[in-house]
């Protein structure tokens, strides 16, 4: 995939899909996995609490846990359905991009669904087979409102 647009909708359907190993490859490794408590008004994760700040081997611990059979949250399975709209390339220079890609997120686990809406922002940078993630970014809308558990990635 040489157009980074498309690079949004690869990896939506990947998580779609459960293709967990294949999604974690997409991530440089240096890469994170961000969910801002504060939704876009949050400029980094450090100066307030995150929903979520992963690192690559955090990553890599939540998808063994999603892939493991005896996993107590996976029963019944959680499933999931990115609707996105086209992404945007918000800048790009030398062997980088910035993609902004509204979203609307469904989790299904059983009889329960969840329905979340926000922005992702992936920062991705070129790497030999193609792009990979140096930092994906949900801003959720009204973030900082009480959630149900999110068992798998937006």
């Amino acid at each position: 995939m040489t157009d980074p647009r498309d690079f949004a909708a690869h990896e939506a359907a990947l998580l779609d899909e459960r293709r967990l190993d294949e999604w974690l490859a997409l991530f440089a490794a240096d890469g994170h996995y961000w969910v801002p408590l504060l939704g876009a008004a949050q400029a980094d994760p450090f100066s307030h609490n995150s929903l979520a700040y992963e690192d690559r081997l955090l990553l890599q611990l939540r998808v063994e846990r999603l892939k493991n059979p005896r996993a107590h949250s996976q029963h019944p399975a959680s499933h999931s359905q990115h609707v996105l709209q086209p992404s945007r390339i918000e800048h790009e220079s030398d062997g980088e991009v910035r993609l902004r890609t509204p979203f609307l997120y469904v989790e299904a686990r059983g009889e329960a669904q969840v329905l979340l809406s926000g922005t992702a922002r992936h920062h991705l940078v070129r790497a030999p087979g193609g792009w990979s993630i140096r930092e994906k970014r949900i801003d959720l809308l009204n973030a900082a409102r009480a959630l149900p558990a999110i068992q798998l990635f937006i």
